[in-house]
């Protein structure tokens, strides 16, 4: 798996994969995000925790696909993910889209451990061309090998089918004998995601939602009002309503005492 020597998962909670750099990495500096501090996501999250708990618990559970707009909370909910069942016996390998051909070796590495492993790939899609893809569907699902029963893949895309999808695949398409056969292209992006048993639609923040996740990070602000005022010309002048944002604008105005 590495050069150096092998890992003590018992002090490891997570861990970076990069070949280009001897394999595997421990993370030493996890991001403290906490589960009770995410907002405007609640059905996902408990969605993304019931099948989590099944699988540390043995039971059967689905590889999942989080997909949808940028800034609400995919890879935020991944990594609070991480620090709320650890002592569960939960761990996490980051593997970057580059280095998905080395899945099965990594796979084979952490197959016979007693732990419950997550291959975490972030903002994860494919263009046209790139053959990356085929390693990981083999993990997922498809080889005359089963995938281990420790080990499941959660993805973060903005791609529903993490593929990238032309008007042009639909006008190949043609219909026999009254049913539709898509072409072959879009056959090849679904096949990809409906390997992902669950998956997790993210959506673009009202301004509702917007306002509970800037309320959450200001708790003692009195003005609701002006904190309110201020949040939105914020996410008006970036041009978008998000949990990144509700986060961009606490790192800018936490503290000051205009807000009330």
């Amino acid at each position: 798996m590495s050069d150096n020597q092998p890992f003590d998962w018992s002090s490891i909670s997570a861990a970076v994969w990069r070949r280009h750099r001897a394999g595997l990495r421990p993370v030493r500096r996890l991001d403290p995000v906490q589960w009770s501090s995410l907002t405007g996501i609640d059905r996902q999250q408990q969605a993304l925790a019931r099948n989590t708990e099944r699988f540390l618990a043995g039971e059967p559970s689905n590889n999942v696909l989080l997909w949808g707009a940028r800034g609400t909370g995919k890879s935020s909910l991944i990594k609070a993910l991480l620090n709320r069942y650890k002592d569960q016996g939960l761990r996490i390998i980051e593997v970057d889209k580059d280095d998905l051909v080395n899945l099965p070796e990594i796979v084979d590495d952490i197959c016979d451990l007693p732990y419950r492993f997550i291959i975490f790939c972030d903002d994860l899609s494919f263009d046209v061309g790139e053959s990356g893809y085929k390693a990981l569907k083999s993990v997922l699902e498809g080889s005359l090998e089963l995938p281990p029963e420790n080990v499941r893949v959660y993805a973060t895309s903005n791609r529903r089918h993490l593929m990238p999808e032309f008007m042009s695949d639909n006008l190949k398409g043609h219909t026999q004998d009254g049913e539709i056969h898509p072409a072959e292209a879009i056959e090849e992006q679904v096949s990809l995601a409906d390997r992902f048993g669950l998956q997790l639609s993210f959506y673009a923040f009202s301004q509702e939602v917007y306002l509970q996740a800037v309320d959450a990070l200001f708790p003692n602000v009195t003005d609701r009002k002006n904190l309110h005022r201020e949040a939105i010309r914020f996410a008006t002048q970036k041009g978008v309503r998000n949990g990144r944002t509700a986060q961009q604008f606490y790192r800018q105005f936490s503290g000051d005492e205009n807000l009330g």
